[in-house]
C-alpha cells in the first residue's frame, strides 16, 4: 500500500509564501529584484577579486567562492518561487522536487565549511601572521575549498535519498521550495528515520563546522586581549565582524528550520525562517562584506580610475 500511495505521487504542488493570488504580482515584483541584486552584488564581488591584486589572498579566495556559492544557492529556489507566482501554475515534478532539494542542501553544506574556512583564515591571520603565508598557502586553500564541496554533496546525497524513499498521502507542500521537514509533514509512514538523520547527520555537518568557527573565534579574541594597542585590537577584530555578522544570519535561520522537533514546526515560521537563509543573507552578504571593507573600497577606486583613463584616451 506505501509503495502503491508513493507510485502515484508525479508531482507536488508547491503553495508559495502565500495563497492569495491578489499578492502574487507583488512578491513577484519584490523579489524579482531582491533576486537580479543579489546575483549583480555577488557576481561584483567574483569580479572585483578576478581584476584586483590586491585582493588575491585567501580571504577574498574564499569570499569570491562564497560568493559564487550564494548564487547558485538562491538561483536553486528563487527561479521556480518567481515562476509560480508569474504563472499560478504551482507544480513540480516529483524528481524535479528532489533536484531542488539535492541542490539547496548541497550549497548549504558546501557554505557551511566555506564558512569555517574563512573563520580558519581569519585565525591564522590574526594569531599567526608571521606564519599566514605559509600556513594559508594556494594547495590548502583549494584542498579546504574541496573538503567543503565532498562534504556538502555526501551530507546532500544521504537527506534526498532518504527522503525520495518516503511514500507520500498528499502532494500539497506548505512551503515555497521543496525541503526537507515539509517533505516529512506529507509521508503517510513513520518518518523517525529521516529525522533522526536530519538531527545526527545534519547536525554534525553544520555543528561541526559551527563548532570549528566558534573554536577560531575563541583563539582570536584571546589573541586579540593580548594586543595593548587599542587602535591595534579595534583594527585586528574588524577583519572579523562581517564574517561574524554572516555566520550569525547563516546560522540562526538554519538551527531554527532544522533542529527542532517535527512537532513543533509551525509553517508560516519556516517560511519566514527559510527566506532569510535562501533569499535574505545571499541578498545581505556583499553588502555586509564590502560596505565597511577598505580593500574592497580601494579596490572599486581602481577599477573606476583605470575606466575613466581609458575613457580620456
Amino acid at each position: 500500500m506505501e509503495r502503491k500511495n508513493q507510485t502515484e505521487v508525479t508531482e507536488f504542488i508547491l503553495v508559495g509564501l502565500s495563497e492569495i493570488p491578489e499578492l502574487q504580482l507583488f512578491l513577484f515584483c519584490i523579489f524579482f529584484s531582491i533576486y537580479v541584486i543579489t546575483l549583480l552584488g555577488n557576481t561584483s564581488i567574483i569580479v572585483l577579486y578576478r581584476l584586483s591584486p590586491n585582493l588575491h589572498n585567501p580571504m577574498y579566495f574564499y569570499l569570491a567562492n562564497f560568493s559564487f556559492l550564494e548564487m547558485c544557492y538562491v538561483s536553486a529556489t528563487a527561479p521556480k518561487m518567481l515562476q509560480n507566482m508569474l504563472t499560478g501554475q504551482k507544480s513540480i515534478s516529483y524528481h524535479g522536487c528532489f533536484i531542488q532539494m539535492y541542490c539547496v542542501l548541497l550549497f548549504a553544506g558546501i557554505e557551511f565549511f566555506v564558512l569555517a574556512a574563512m573563520a580558519y583564515d581569519r585565525y591564522n591571520a590574526i594569531c599567526h601572521p608571521l606564519l599566514y603565508g605559509i600556513i594559508m598557502n594556494d594547495k590548502v586553500c583549494i584542498k579546504l575549498l574541496i573538503g567543503s564541496w565532498f562534504i556538502g554533496a555526501a551530507n546532500s546525497l544521504f537527506h534526498t535519498v532518504l527522503a525520495c524513499h518516503l511514500p507520500f498521502c498528499t502532494k500539497k507542500i506548505i512551503h515555497f521550495f521543496c525541503d526537507v521537514p515539509p517533505l516529512l509533514k506529507l509521508s503517510c509512514t513513520d518518518t523517525w528515520m529521516n529525522e533522526v538523520g536530519m538531527y545526527v547527520v545534519g547536525g554534525s555537518v553544520s555543528g561541526g563546522a559551527f563548532i570549528l568557527i566558534i573554536i577560531s573565534y575563541t583563539k582570536i579574541i584571546l589573541t586579540i586581549r593580548e594586543i595593548h594597542s587599542s587602535s591595534g585590537r579595534k583594527k585586528a577584530f574588524s577583519t572579523c565582524t562581517s564574517h561574524l555578522t554572516v555566520v550569525s544570519i547563516f546560522y540562526g535561520s538554519i538551527f531554527f528550520m532544522y533542529l527542532r522537533p517535527k512537532s513543533s514546526y509551525a509553517m508560516h515560521q519556516d517560511k519566514v525562517a527559510s527566506i532569510m537563509y535562501t533569499i535574505i543573507a545571499p541578498l545581505l552578504n556583499p553588502f555586509i562584506y564590502s560596505l565597511r571593507n577598505n580593500d574592497v573600497k580601494l579596490a572599486v577606486t581602481r577599477i573606476l580610475q583605470k575606466l575613466r583613463l581609458r575613457q580620456k584616451y
